[in-house]
């Protein structure tokens, strides 16, 4: 059975960084598209970055030039890079691939 676990949210100032994890057992990493997702309080679910299995990547206007995802195939590990975060940047971080979800992992940003 596939599973999918973050972890790295935590609290952290305007301006800081973090870098959440995601790791992936049950099932060969290597050949799936990845993608972290966010949901704010009372608001939608969005896609915040995607990874395809050749390493292309993509991500939303609202985090360009400030969030890195990444994978470490061997490790069967997806990353999110997180720098100069900012107030709005404060929501529940999923992994997801295809059908499957993590549980999410909390990023509080705040002063």
């Amino acid at each position: 059975q596939v599973q999918l676990v973050e972890s790295g949210g935590g609290l952290v100032h305007p301006g800081g960084s973090l870098r959440l994890s995601c790791a992936a057992s049950g099932s060969i990493f290597t050949f799936y598209n990845m993608g972290w997702y966010r949901q704010a309080p009372g608001k939608q679910r969005e896609l915040v970055a995607s990874i395809t299995s050749g390493g292309d990547t993509d991500y939303a206007d609202s985090v360009k030039g400030r969030f890195t995802i990444s994978r470490d195939n061997a490790k069967n590990t997806m990353y999110l890079q997180m720098n100069s975060l900012k107030s709005e940047d404060t929501a529940v971080y999923y992994c997801r691939r295809g059908i499957i979800w993590g549980k999410g992992t909390l990023v509080t940003v705040s002063s």
